[in-house]
């Protein structure tokens, strides 16, 4: 790829209407002054891999993988990152000067930035984080918590064999407990993750018992419509410290942005403002 063409990126999905993606790195290249442009793109599953190898010969430097292609991308790239495969999904993909596809999973990284920056005390090793869910964004909760060291992971999903799979994957630092149990499970927690969609607007509420919430403790949903969600509400109502899920949207596109567009863009309140928009 020369340097006369323009840089090309975007996010591929089925539907992707609904990706705040394309308002965030539209606010970065204008911050920026990049002469490119982020593309939202529907894809079909049956058309992915043809697309993937097209964009490049068409001036792009990569894209975002969101729902339902992130597994099913791994198997259409050509390098894969160590915390791509331990997650076992990629949502940051880039296009070498090749052609061939290098896969990431920049969600941990977004997950834990968001954290260190909006609860600075919280310390990685002051006790239990209880993680309520166990698809895809558990994974990478949990692989990056574990990295950090965190001592004891408590998993906990409507369906219990999901996150025994979940433990199988990564090892004796996950205990799992019954969805019924996780309102008790939370006493003991450091930090408390909801990686759901309950409490998203348009689904159920999350409907755990939340008296054991205490003021030492962290809460970070990732559920970031709406902001504030029943679980972010009444920890902050027992005082803990909070964090909101949009944070994680926006630091984990950085990586990527970087990447593809050279130069590294700034999570600040301008960016908040143009994704919420």
């Amino acid at each position: 790829m020369t340097e006369t063409r323009i840089p090309l990126a975007g996010v591929i999905g089925h539907p992707v209407a609904h990706s705040r993606s394309p308002r965030l790195h539209g606010h970065w290249l204008k911050d920026l002054a990049i002469r490119g442009h982020y593309i939202p793109m529907d894809v079909e599953a049956g058309n992915l891999e043809q697309v993937l190898r097209t964009l490049p010969k068409a001036g792009f430097r990569g894209v975002n993988i969101t729902v339902p292609h992130k597994e099913a991308v791994m198997a259409i790239t050509d390098q894969i990152t160590d915390r791509a495969t331990l997650i076992g999904a990629a949502n940051t993909l880039t296009f070498k000067e090749d052609g061939s596809i290098l896969a990431d999973n920049t969600d941990g990284f977004g997950f834990i930035e968001n954290l260190s920056r909006n609860a600075p005390d919280w310390d990685p090793a002051a006790g239990p984080a209880v993680v309520l869910g166990a698809g895809g964004a558990a994974r990478a909760v949990i692989s990056t918590l574990a990295e950090a060291g965190v001592p004891e992971i408590i998993l906990t999903n409507r369906t219990r064999a999901r996150a025994e799979q979940l433990k199988l994957d990564f090892g004796q630092r996950v205990t799992v407990a019954d969805w019924v149990q996780a309102g008790n499970v939370i006493e003991d927690a450091a930090l408390v993750v909801n990686t759901t969609s309950l409490g998203m607007a348009g689904k159920p509420e999350l409907r755990v018992p939340l008296d054991g919430l205490r003021p030492e403790m962290v809460v970070t949903d990732l559920v970031y419509t709406p902001l504030q969600t029943r679980l972010l509400r009444e920890a902050e109502e027992a005082g803990c410290t909070t964090v909101d899920g949009l944070g994680m949207l926006l630091y984990q596109a950085v990586p990527g942005f970087e990447r593809w567009f050279g130069l590294r863009p700034e999570v600040d309140d301008a960016a908040r403002e143009a994704v919420l928009a």
